[in-house]
């Protein structure tokens, strides 16, 4: 598949689920940052949102990135502070879609993931081919904690099927996921 320069990822931290389908906000994980950075990156997204509604949050995503692409980090690796060059951090979801909307002209279309999605489900086969043949621009969003809340899988374009094994253990990280459904949607 040849690379596309409109593709975004989106990390939510707020609007999700715990455990008890309460809704909540997470904390942002060190690793995410840096695992989902490199992912992205790997796999040309454009952007990779973090989104935290928590100013202290989002001050710390902050000084993380900073030490990456301007510190002493940045010229101990220059690969990551090239990863980090496409992360974003937002208050809030819709930020994200102002964003891209602003940057591309137009709305981009939403596909959320999530291990139990309980709707009508694409398949990353599917989603693969839409992707190869739609100029629009796209915003994939992960969900942290026990997956998105309704009111942000609500918006969706398109669900996309849940990353199954060989198991009925079915509850990876994020940055798994992210790997595999990247890899799925635009790796070779």
């Amino acid at each position: 598949m040849i690379p596309r320069s409109d593709c975004c990822i989106a990390l939510l931290h707020y609007p999700v689920f715990n455990k008890h389908r309460n809704i909540v906000t997470t904390a942002v994980a060190n690793m995410d940052i840096h695992d989902i950075a490199r992912v992205a990156r790997t796999y040309g997204m454009q952007r990779f949102y973090i989104v935290t509604p928590v100013e202290a949050q989002r001050v710390l995503v902050q000084s993380i990135l900073d030490h990456w692409q301007q510190g002493y980090g940045a010229a101990y690796n220059p690969s990551r502070q090239e990863a980090f060059e496409h992360v974003c951090v937002k208050e809030d979801f819709a930020m994200v879609g102002s964003d891209i909307e602003a940057f591309w002209g137009r709305r981009p279309r939403l596909v959320v993931t999530g291990a139990s999605l309980d709707r009508s489900l694409i398949s990353f086969k599917e989603m693969k081919s839409i992707l190869e043949k739609d100029d629009h621009p796209y915003l994939i969003v992960f969900g942290t904690g026990w997956g998105l809340a309704d009111e942000v899988v609500d918006q969706a374009d398109y669900c996309l099927e849940p990353v199954r094994g060989r198991t009925d253990y079915n509850h990876l990280s994020v940055r798994s996921a992210t790997a595999v459904i990247l890899d799925r949607l635009f790796g070779e």
